[in-house]
């Protein structure tokens, strides 16, 4: 499905603007582009996606020390500040720099590979976002939610299940529909 290229949040901003919305901030779920998308905004990597993207490398309940610390280190997401959580990723990486560059050959193609690469993957997705990640906070008269759950679940939920019940429809008037809920819902949102 095609439904969620950078191209359709881009369209989707120039047409708010264009009805005359005003964007105070954005809350993204980690999609590929939104950042440059919404460039000129303020951005909020939402934390519960931050977390599945992590626990998608390294598993809810990992194994290895330094995986279980760096999930110790994203658990307090919520609840430290930007300086803070920083700073204990440096040391993590400081603490474990050796093991995560650790190479190993692949016997069948004799290429070297790093040993620990999903960890890594992990981590690199924490530095990626690391300038999203507190934006929250930072910009307190914003209200920026650090999550996008109230949106996914509340908001959309209801419109998803209005969809859901009219299961026959079209592609065009489902169009409609949201269009129709869109504009009577709208301030809500």
């Amino acid at each position: 499905m095609d439904s969620e290229k950078s191209k359709y949040y881009k369209e989707m901003l120039q047409e708010l603007l264009s009805l005359g919305y005003t964007i105070n901030s954005v809350t993204i779920d980690g999609k590929r582009g939104l950042n440059t998308v919404f460039k000129g905004y303020p951005i909020q990597m939402c934390h519960f996606h931050q977390k599945k993207i992590v626990d998608r490398y390294i598993t809810k309940n990992p194994k290895l020390e330094a995986s279980i610390e760096l999930q110790k280190i994203l658990n307090r997401l919520t609840k430290t500040t930007e300086t803070r959580f920083k700073n204990r990723l440096l040391e993590w990486h400081t603490k474990y720099e050796d093991f995560l560059n650790e190479m190993t050959i692949n016997n069948e193609t004799g290429k070297a590979i790093y040993t620990h690469y999903k960890l890594r993957a992990a981590y690199s997705s924490l530095c990626s976002n690391l300038d999203y990640l507190f934006t929250y906070k930072n910009n307190p008269a914003f209200q920026t939610p650090n999550t996008t759950n109230h949106l996914d679940g509340g908001k959309f939920g209801d419109l998803k299940n209005r969809i859901r019940v009219h299961r026959g429809l079209s592609k065009n008037l489902k169009l409609r529909l949201v269009d129709f809920y869109m504009i009577n819902n709208g301030k809500k949102f």
